[in-house]
């Protein structure tokens, strides 16, 4: 995600941090900050308008004579991309004594009948009571589609045939929400169009008039950069759109359009699709956007993905199980699942602080996701007394996997497990660490009864 991007703006930094700071120095390297985002698809005078602000606070003389100017100019950098994005507010109208209606729009492939489903599931999480609606009367199969997303996440859909019109679907949709106490959410999934198709934005306008939702969201295509943010403007210049989705984030290199819709359209983005699955829908957080793009991680945002996708009772016991030292390679592969879906692992190991900086700088660095695949596979080759008790892999069949490759990982893994299994008696037993470990205990990694 935005790897274009952050490598120029990374450039620039440090080209700033290696000179000796003068006004012209500050001067060059915020030039290549803009050819930065100039070349990441950032709207021109979003562009221009941010190196302004940069400038007017980077070469006061507060900066220039500080202790650490660098570092300084970065951190106003930092703070420009926050205001960049921000504020935003991604909450829904909830109410309690009635039904908050949704509409979602956008342009023909830009992911909203999934995307209604994505967000459906998030309310549900949330524990409110979502209802699609499948006003997308226009392109083939999409009813059927949005049924069974519904099916997949067990919510309520409402349908009827092509033949029906888009208010009429609506207006019925939301009579049956009404009659169902149950529902607090109504969630239209309205047909793509075009913003120059003058004959269905005056459908979208009508359905906006006569059923009045009390949120319009767009959904753009985030890797159609500045498609997405004339699109946008386009949309909320005949609706008056309340926020943004941008989907498919994960696959977007550039980063133009996360940075330059709120500054062109005055929209706030409020989610963010960051993959295919119905689970990858994120509250979009500047602060935290901000620092992804600078090389710096993303920790809250990465504390938020654990939670929603690692359950804390399995996390607690693996934990216990390792404290024990009875963490056996089925243990492990549990683990390596419950990791895999947070999200890609490079994607993941870019939300820790400094680690982003070093795969910007290695990018021959070997792809974490293979490594992963091929240690579950060596684990799966495995007969259960094998993942259970590690020691006794046969030797002439570990040397099928790269001569050794996996003999050559259980070793390392040793030491620290026998670490972890006494560190663990010791807080069972009280000891106090001082004394020195039963001989006995060879890091039986893994076994059951130790």
């Amino acid at each position: 995600m935005f790897e274009g991007i952050t490598d120029g703006l990374k450039g620039a930094l440090s080209f700033i941090e290696r000179s000796r700071l003068t006004e012209g120095n500050v001067r060059e390297g915020l030039e290549q900050v803009r050819q930065a985002l100039l070349e990441a698809d950032v709207h021109f005078d979003v562009a221009n308008a941010f190196i302004e602000r940069v400038s007017s606070q980077a070469l006061g003389e507060r900066v220039l004579k500080s202790i650490r100017p660098s570092e300084q100019i970065v951190g106003i950098v930092h703070h420009e991309l926050i205001e960049l994005m921000g504020p935003v507010d991604p909450s829904l109208p909830i109410r309690r004594d009635g039904i908050a209606v949704v509409m979602l729009c956008g342009l023909q492939g830009s992911g909203k009948t999934t995307t209604c489903g994505k967000l459906a599931r998030m309310l549900k999480e949330q524990g409110h009571t979502p209802m699609l609606v499948a006003a997308d009367l226009q392109r083939p199969a999409a009813i059927d589609q949005l049924q069974v997303i519904a099916d997949q996440i067990d919510v309520p859909c409402y349908t009827e045939t092509a033949d029906s019109s888009p208010l009429a679907v609506c207006r019925n949709g939301l009579k049956q929400a009404k009659a169902n106490p149950e529902i607090r959410v109504v969630i239209l999934d309205t047909a793509g169009r075009l913003h120059v198709d003058d004959e269905l934005m005056g459908e979208l306008e009508e359905i906006d008039r006569k059923i009045q939702p009390h949120q319009v969201l767009l959904v753009c295509d985030a890797m159609t950069g500045q498609d997405a943010v004339n699109s946008a403007k386009a949309f909320n210049d005949a609706l008056e759109v309340d926020g943004v989705i941008l989907t498919k984030l994960d696959g977007d290199t550039r980063g133009g359009a996360a940075l330059s819709v709120k500054a062109v359209t005055g929209v706030p983005i409020k989610y963010v699709g960051v993959g295919e699955g119905l689970d990858r829908l994120e509250e979009f957080r500047p602060e935290g956007m901000a620092d992804r793009i600078l090389g710096m991680g993303d920790v809250v945002g990465l504390v938020k993905r654990a939670q929603e996708q690692i359950d804390e009772e399995e996390a607690l016991a693996q934990q216990q199980k390792m404290l024990e030292g009875k963490f056996t390679l089925d243990d492990f592969s549990k683990q390596m699942k419950m990791m895999k879906k947070m999200g890609p692992m490079r994607e993941i190991m870019k939300m820790i602080p400094g680690v982003g900086g070093m795969i910007a700088d290695n990018p021959e660095m070997e792809d974490p996701e293979a490594d992963l695949k091929r240690i579950e596979g060596m684990i799966n080759s495995m007969t259960a007394d094998e993942r259970s008790n590690p020691e006794r892999i046969d030797r002439s069949r570990g040397k099928s996997h790269r001569q050794g490759e996996w003999q050559r990982r259980f070793r390392r893994q040793q030491p620290a497990q026998t670490v972890r299994r006494h560190v663990g008696h010791d807080a069972t037993n009280g000891r106090n660490g001082n004394e020195r470990p039963d001989e006995g205990g060879q890091g039986n990694v893994g076994r059951g009864n130790a």
